[in-house]
């Protein structure tokens, strides 16, 4: 059998004002359960796996990590405040609680309660990046463009992605 890819799928993302982002898709390697979430921007650095941060000109100490304790006391989400203080663990809602607040923020909206906290035109951008990423792998690995669902009016709609503190 003749295999065009290994266990690991790494898709790096051009946007449109110059950020990149970089997916890992990894489901056969062996370790620990991890989404591999990190942020980082010019001036630092958030991975949630090993609990820690950097931010320049902040950080203690120069070019050594911290605990995000600290800052997610002071800036967290509302709704994650609000929500891993009750008996329910939220970690044990899948993908380290998140699913409870895609699903909670659905059936607010279905009840008409809010309004949906992702539009068609998200959902469609987020989706497309799979078959996206294996004709990339077809190609040996070639740049493929992800067209522009909105027809270019992502660049003067307000952003609607995300949740307030009221869900």
């Amino acid at each position: 059998m003749n295999f065009k890819l290994g266990d690991v799928v790494t898709s790096v993302i051009k946007c449109a004002n110059g950020q990149t982002i970089v997916l890992s898709h990894d489901t056969n390697s062996p370790r620990p359960y991890s989404l591999n979430f990190r942020v980082q921007g010019t001036q630092g650095i958030w991975m949630k796996d090993n609990k820690s941060i950097y931010i320049e000109g902040l950080s203690p100490e120069n070019h050594r990590w911290e605990s995000e304790n600290k800052y997610l006391n002071e800036y967290d989400h509302p709704l994650w405040k609000r929500f891993s203080s009750s008996k329910d663990d939220l970690s044990q809602a899948g993908h380290g609680g998140m699913d409870f607040f895609i699903a909670r923020a659905f059936i607010e909206s279905i009840k008409g309660a809010k309004k949906p906290v992702i539009d068609v035109y998200d959902a469609v951008s987020m989706s497309v990046i799979v078959p996206l990423s294996e004709s990339s792998i077809k190609s040996g690995s070639k740049p493929i463009k992800i067209p522009d669902f909105t027809r270019g009016k992502w660049k003067k709609n307000k952003p609607i992605f995300g949740l307030d503190d009221n869900y």
